[in-house]
């Protein structure tokens, strides 16, 4: 009586929890806002229907060993919920995608696919999550009816989290690795994949740290034998009320920034979920040990992420599985993951649905020989078909070759090669509000670009692009930073120096300067800076027609110079007429030397209007006991200085003819961008479709040239002036032509051959004669010649006789073969 009240209070919980659970369900979907997908109108979660007739055998029926296996696993099921009736049922025996019933381990197959990018777990796992679209759960408590194949996952690239979790866990098998798909309980945003309060991971690496700046005491270096600084007259109250306003001070915006912290959380905590701990997810778990593992870590198979046991995101495991067992958890997971113990050979932690023996029990069988208990039942082999993964699908890698995510602030999209016509592969958009509508800052990765453009920064606020590229550049560039394409506007380009004949290594321009920087230069020029003046109003600038006002180069220190010869920086002053130098330091000087040079006046004809004089230069020597610089020397030094300014003005206009050509060349490829086909991609290479093309063709016309050639009515035709059709005398005078020219060739290679015979008959006696006459007369040597050219033309002789009588033979066979060949010719047959 007692047990049937329990019964039926038990019974009035679960109807009570069913509406319950009715009703969360519905506000699980107003506060989400997703629209799940009934599993009567998409059973499988995707579109195409499965044709029963292309699946194996045994995706259809079941072995008689699997038949055994679903009756141990209900047996289990029903003891498990009669002793755990509170626990939800478990997930044994799945129907696949052809109704049959199939037990969860077989439906793993372990398979290492070939290819290197997914030998490792982490590019395995990514590439899955990226590749597969997830179907989420409905009811999102409750486990999926179905669970299908890996190989029809592949092919239709959508399914729930246990379906993707099956084929990861069967790849990691096939690489190495200690994996189980382990169904428990997860967290609302893990379990629907809502990534849009998490930071984007192309943003995380990036993180400022903003470390302060240290005081000029700390920085001061402390000598033993330095001179004491001089006493500071100062209050050390006043000292003491500063530190303790600054102390206040720092106190009052740590507290402001807390606030401001915590309030930024409370707008970006999530609603409170009404199914806490009470969704169900599918993941996967590695023990250590194999492939160099040293921890147990979690896989989320929907974004390819691992994890500690003890995140927060994981609330509780119900079982795990792998392709020889499976495992029901027995242990609390009222505090999460953290402290749950995966030594799956402890009955009171885990309890398996077969029987499995460990490593040291049957060491101790082996040793005992023959046992009389039965041997355990082993899993039967996998129902699923062999894993298989284009090399095109590797590549495209997402469903439709693209797939966007949004992040916190942030949203990452992804592009397959070769998709787009400008080689786009990733972009990420920065915002600077939650809602996302304010844009920061668009970055955008490139590959197989033909101008070698790698990334592209695009600064909303300033609008500044930045864009970098990769060595190899045709323009030598490594960056570009820009506000506009336009010439003479703000820009700075970095190049690769080694690339550059010049050792250019950056340029920076502005509407009035232009500062390029060297390295590596053999004249020891570092940087040119170069001054514009200002050009008349009203008057417009040629291109490469800026007037110059002042240029100032720098260099490195010549060793092999003194230092008062070694020029450290020249100024020419255009707008003034005159020259500045100024030579390097010497070690016990303050002062470096200085000279200044007044150029003399030219005339337009190119004439010197004024002859040069002492008066010109102005110098400053450190050593007052030095002799000055001689005249001749001084009037040396301002020519080389004169033809120096020139060289530098054609050197400037150069410059300013590349930042042109460079904008243009630019705005030319960003205009109509081409992508870098390797040789080895048939696929995409259209020179090397085209050679093949060509190939193709030409031996099909030189097959046709070959067959025109072997016509062998073409000569006999040709007599009766190759008419189209032939009547019947016609047809038959060329059959009769043919076969009597047939005849005589045999009639005549039968001549040939005996001609032959004869020719070495007659040699063969005449020699014997001579060797009769002078046998008595004969060395020895003449003799051996003799005897070998005997038996040379003897075995020559019985040659020619097997051709001859083989040629009898064969003659009457190839006689009647062209006749049948001439007689089966579509233009003789109708008469024949």
């Amino acid at each position: 009586m007692e047990i049937l009240l329990e019964e039926k209070e038990d019974e009035g919980r679960d109807t009570e929890q069913k509406e319950l659970i009715h009703q969360e369900l519905l506000e699980v979907e107003k506060t989400v806002n997703i629209n799940i997908t009934s599993p009567e109108d998409t059973p499988f979660g995707w579109t195409k229907p499965v044709n029963l007739s292309e699946c194996p055998s045994s995706y259809q029926h079941n072995s008689p060993q699997e038949k055994q296996l679903l009756v141990i696993a209900d047996n289990f099921s029903s003891q498990y919920s009669h002793i755990f009736p509170n626990r939800k049922p478990l997930f044994l025996c799945p129907l696949n995608e052809c109704g049959v019933k199939k037990f969860v381990s077989t439906s793993l197959r372990s398979t290492m696919l070939p290819y290197s990018g997914l030998y490792d777990w982490d590019n395995c796992a990514s590439f899955v999550a990226d590749h597969l679209v997830v179907q989420a759960l409905d009811p999102p408590i409750e486990p999926p009816r179905r669970l299908i194949s890996p190989t029809l996952l592949l092919q239709t690239q959508t399914g729930t989290c246990f379906d993707i979790s099956g084929l990861l866990c069967s790849l990691l098998l096939g690489a190495g690795y200690d994996a189980y798909c382990v169904t428990g309980y997860a967290v609302r945003e893990m379990c629907l994949l809502d990534q849009s309060r998490e930071e984007c991971p192309l943003l995380v690496g990036e993180v400022q740290v903003k470390v302060e700046g240290t005081s000029a005491e700390d920085e001061r270096q402390v000598r033993r034998y330095a001179v004491k600084p001089p006493r500071e007259l100062r209050s050390n109250f006043e000292r003491a009320q500063q530190d303790l306003k600054q102390q206040e001070a720092r106190a009052e915006l740590l507290r402001r920034q807390q606030e401001a912290q915590r309030l930024q959380e409370e707008l970006e905590r999530p609603p409170p979920d009404p199914l806490q701990g009470q969704m169900l997810h599918c993941w996967v778990l590695v023990l250590a040990g194999k492939r160099e593992i040293r921890d147990h870590f979690f896989i989320d198979p929907l974004t390819g992420k691992s994890y500690a046991l003890g995140d927060k995101s994981f609330l509780g495991v119900e079982a795990l599985w792998n392709q020889h067992n499976y495992w029901v958890n027995m242990q609390d997971c009222c505090h999460g993951c953290s402290d749950m113990e995966y030594n799956l050979g402890d009955t009171t932690m885990w309890e398996s649905v077969l029987f499995t023996v460990t490593e040291k029990e049957e060491e101790e069988e082996e040793e005992e020989g023959w046992s009389e208990e039965p041997k355990p039942f082993e899993m039967p082999r996998s129902w699923v078909d062999t894993i298989t993964l284009s090399k095109q699908d590797l590549e495209r890698r997402w469903p439709g070759g693209s797939r966007s995510t949004q992040y916190r602030k942030a949203k990452l999209e992804r592009f397959a090669p070769y998709l787009l016509p400008d080689g786009l592969v990733t972009r990420l958009t920065t915002y600077t509000d939650l809602e996302c509508e304010e844009v920061d800052v668009v970055r955008e990765w490139y590959q197989n670009r033909l101008d070698h453009l790698e990334e592209r920064e695009l600064q909303r606020a300033s609008s500044v692009t930045v864009e970098r590229f990769s060595p190899g550049c045709k323009l030598k560039l490594k960056t570009h930073s820009y506000v506009s394409l336009a010439p003479g506007t703000e820009r700075r380009m970095d190049f690769h120096s080694k690339a550059c004949p010049d050792g250019l290594l950056r340029r920076a321009e502005s509407p009035g300067q232009m500062e390029e920087t060297f390295d590596h230069r053999d004249d020891l020029l570092y940087s040119r800076h170069v001054f514009y003046a200002r050009s008349p109003e009203g008057g417009s600038e040629e291109p490469g027609g800026r007037p110059l006002e002042r240029v100032v180069e720098r260099f490195h220190r010549d060793a092999a110079k003194a230092p008062r010869e070694d020029v450290a920086e020249r100024v020419f002053l255009f707008a003034e007429g005159s020259v500045e130098v100024t030579f390097h330091l010497e070690d016990d000087r303050i002062i470096p030397v200085r000279r200044s040079f007044v150029k003399p006046r030219v005339l337009p004809d190119g004439q010197r209007a004024e002859s040069w004089r002492p008066g010109m230069v102005t110098s400053y020597q450190g050593d007052p006991h030095e002799d000055p610089p001689k005249n001749v020397y001084l009037y040396e030094m301002l020519t080389a200085l004169m033809e120096e300014e020139e060289k530098v003005a054609l050197q400037i206009k150069h410059s300013e003819t590349q930042v042109r050509e460079i904008l243009a060349t630019r705005e030319r490829e960003e205009r109509n961008p081409e992508l870098r086909i390797s040789i080895y991609d048939t696929a995409r290479n259209e020179k090397v479709q085209r050679y093949r093309e060509d190939m193709i063709r030409a031996q099909e016309e030189s097959q046709k040239q070959v067959k025109k050639e072997i016509d062998l009515l073409a000569p006999f035709l040709a007599r009766l002036g190759d008419p189209q059709v032939l009547s019947p005398q016609q047809a038959e005078r060329v059959l009769e032509d043919c076969l009597a020219n047939q005849r005589m060739r045999m009639i005549e290679q039968d001549k040939i051959l005996q001609a032959r015979y004869e020719k070495e008959t007659r040699a063969l006696q005449h020699e014997q004669q001579l060797y009769q006459i002078n046998q008595l007369n004969m060395s020895k040597e003449e003799e051996e010649r003799y005897h070998a050219f005997c038996s040379e033309t003897v075995f020559k002789i019985g040659v020619i006789k097997q051709r001859q009588s083989r040629h009898k033979e064969i003659t009457p066979q190839k006689h009647l073969a062209l006749k049948e060949k001439l007689i089966r010719d579509p233009r003789l047959a109708p008469h024949l």
